[in-house]
């Protein structure tokens, strides 16, 4: 008889790397309540801001994401054990006595990477692709591995517009960039990065694809697998609707729309956003694991799966700004500067016009005010994060991508009878995208903004207050400019006396 889910991780010590990540907090908290009777979670953590491993584990347990796992099965906790190191190192910087100890690991879900599309080709090599090679190494030293997960990313091959559950060719030999990286200084590494990485959009992606070819040479050796979420975003549900730790993808468009700092994105509006809610790509993950160790013979194929959203509950990126724009009305943002105006244009001239009169100029003139009342000064350095992030997420925001999902949607007709209540996550099909994108508006509040519904009259009066201000601001500039454009044309001249009289 097949196992269940639960019982097939049921006793097994897991190795997860990324686990102070969006996906990786999610995905330790779900193995944690759905698989009870692991036996050990193991979590690569290094130092950070004068905090060790094993606080800044503790910190991420206190986390609301684990308030129901604290308050319904604290003893979970304890099963949770910090390995001091860093992915970026060699041996990821993992001590003897640490590997020791993680020596019946059986399982390994690795999640590390840097997501940032800016990262200077050296450190986004280090850590994407050397630290990919330095965790098989690793996972050679187990005597019992049944799966080794690697969460890529569907975008790995930006020039495929329709992306299949395959292996593409390499842009680039995945050795000798970890050579270059290892013996170049990062100066000279950007200056080639263009012409190494075959002109890719950025350096997360090459990396990442490079990391995916890692993986597929070690496939005679290990139990691997590849997991490619799209754009992942806030909970659905589990553990709790709307939890969310970072302002990427839609969730931050809204959120910076919210505040009334975001006015303008260069981008297409009628493009697909393929966005995946973290606990539906967490459960994918768990299943993808779970049919690896199943397995009882020894597969020659490297299996991957994309786990996308697109073709089973498709939206515009248009469409999720309009939708930001009525639900920001419910549920207004205390820290609002100004009326939310978001828009998104694919003309170029449009949007720079927009930038200038729009973001600039208003961020020089508030800064400026700012300044005679001897306040801190901050909206000019925030338009500028926009407009370098604008640059960096235009490809993405004006290119769509058909992502043939086939085997992820699979995933889900494997779950045994007995799980489909914890693991099912095809009920996506039918997901309510007001309702998912209200949640995840509440949950930005809340776990982003720091803001407590105890305060949400006060919001609400303070957006009418400010939109009301802003049309008659509008008014006021409107007519100036009506009547500006007469005096120039010579029309004031015989319709003025009329209007004085």
């Amino acid at each position: 008889m097949k196992l269940t889910i639960p019982e097939f991780y049921r006793g097994r010590e897991i190795f997860v790397t990324g686990g102070s990540g969006f996906l990786g907090k999610v995905l330790i908290e779900k193995l944690l309540r759905s698989c009870p009777d692991l036996n050990t979670i193991f979590v690569l953590l290094r130092s950070k801001k004068g905090r060790s491993a094993d606080e800044r584990l503790s910190d991420i347990v206190q986390l609301p994401l684990f308030d129901v796992l604290r308050e319904t099965m604290p003893t979970q906790l304890s099963k949770l054990v910090a390995i001091a190191g860093d992915v970026t190192e060699l041996k990821m910087g993992i001590s003897t006595e640490g590997r020791e100890l993680m020596r019946n690991v059986s399982v390994i879900f690795h999640a590390a990477a840097s997501v940032r599309f800016d990262d200077p080709l050296r450190d986004a090599i280090l850590i994407n692709t050397r630290g990919t090679r330095e965790v098989m190494r690793f996972a050679e030293t187990l005597p019992d591995l049944k799966a080794l997960i690697h969460v890529s990313t569907t975008y790995c091959n930006p020039d495929k517009h329709v992306v299949e559950e395959k292996l593409y060719p390499p842009y680039a030999d995945w050795r000798t960039a970890i050579t270059i990286a290892e013996k170049f200084d990062k100066e000279l590494l950007n200056i080639l990065e263009k012409k190494f990485s075959s002109f890719q959009p950025n350096t997360y992606t090459f990396t990442k694809s490079m990391a995916e070819h890692v993986v597929n040479d070690y496939k005679d050796k290990l139990p691997v697998l590849i997991c490619r979420p799209s754009i992942v975003v806030s909970t659905i549900a589990e553990p709790i609707p709307g939890w969310i730790d970072n302002f990427n993808g839609p969730v931050g468009m809204l959120v910076a729309s919210g505040v009334g700092v975001l006015r303008t994105v260069y981008g297409n509006p009628d493009v697909i956003s393929d966005f995946m809610p973290v606990d539906v790509a967490i459960k994918s993950i768990i299943i993808a694991g779970y049919e690896k160790g199943m397995q009882t013979e020894k597969s020659k194929e490297l299996t991957i799966y994309n786990c996308s959203t697109s073709n089973l509950r498709g939206v515009t990126t248009g469409e999720i700004i309009e939708i930001a724009k009525e639900l920001i009305k419910l549920k207004p943002m205390e820290q609002m500067i100004w009326v939310p105006y978001g828009s998104l244009t694919s003309s170029k001239t449009l949007h720079y016009i927009r930038f200038f009169f729009l973001h600039l100029l208003v961020a020089i003139l508030v800064d400026s005010i700012l300044r005679v009342l001897n306040r801190k000064v901050f909206l000019l350095k925030i338009h500028r994060r926009i407009y370098e992030a604008n640059l960096a997420l235009h490809y993405f925001a004006s290119t769509h991508w058909e992502f043939i999902n086939n085997k992820f949607v699979e995933l889900d007709a494997k779950v045994p009878s007995a799980d489909v209540r914890e693991f099912s996550f095809l009920y996506l099909k039918d997901l309510d995208i007001k309702d998912y994108f209200y949640k995840a508006l509440v949950g930005a509040r809340k776990f982003l903004l720091k803001e407590s519904d105890d305060n949400i009259e006060y919001a609400r009066r303070k957006f009418w207050t400010i939109y009301y201000i802003d049309k008659v601001l509008r008014i006021i500039v409107g007519v100036c400019l009506i009547r500006s454009v007469f005096r120039t044309l010579g029309v004031w001249n015989y319709i003025g006396p009329y209007l004085q009289k």
